[in-house]
């Protein structure tokens, strides 16, 4: 079957074997086939307006184009101080500049929230939350999703190891999946 949606992944952490980094192609696995996945690389300068011009960094060309590509948005972010990590937040700056061209906008996103923790990076999913209304991005609402305990989730070959977590990121990525024909002219 030829895929519906071209769906961007964007993982917080740049950490090479994150758990975040797990999770998010665990949930690909876990996603219905209408759904294509690209993760795109977040390893980008720190934005600054300076370089929005003849000194753009070929890292944000490539940024800026594998968003614009996609028709929606999957992100899975750890939580760094109550916050989201600053790679995600300058990713954020690099595609909603220069003023006026933002690659953000009007795309439907989903949030994964994951910590070793007990309450699942709650902070980090409401705090980009509030970042996606400003850049106009509709994100899915329900189901809400925040990992705890994300260092005992997944099994030896990355696959998640508890039935009811996989159950329930598996009810998730179908509802993405919705999420994104309801907001997506075909």
């Amino acid at each position: 079957m030829t895929a519906k949606f071209n769906v961007a992944v964007l993982v917080g952490s740049l950490r090479k074997d994150s758990f975040n980094l797990r999770l998010a192609r665990a949930l690909t696995n876990l996603a219905p086939e209408e759904l294509a996945f690209n993760f795109v690389n977040m390893d980008l300068p720190l934005y600054n307006p300076d370089r929005d011009g003849d000194a753009l960094p070929e890292s944000w060309r490539q940024f800026r184009d594998g968003i614009r590509a996609a028709d929606a948005i999957l992100f899975v972010t750890p939580e760094y101080n109550r916050s989201i990590p600053a790679s995600l937040k300058n990713a954020l700056d690099v595609g909603s500049r220069p003023m006026g061209k933002s690659v953000w906008n009007g795309k439907p996103a989903a949030i994964v929230s994951g910590s070793p923790g007990g309450i699942g990076g709650f902070g980090a999913n409401h705090i980009l939350r509030q970042s996606l209304v400003f850049l106009n991005m509709p994100a899915m609402q329900q189901p809400e999703a925040y990992i705890g305990g994300i260092a005992d989730l997944f099994d030896a070959n990355g696959n998640i190891a508890r039935t009811d977590s996989k159950t329930f990121l598996t009810s998730f990525m179908s509802a993405f999946d919705a999420w994104i024909a309801r907001h997506v002219d075909r």
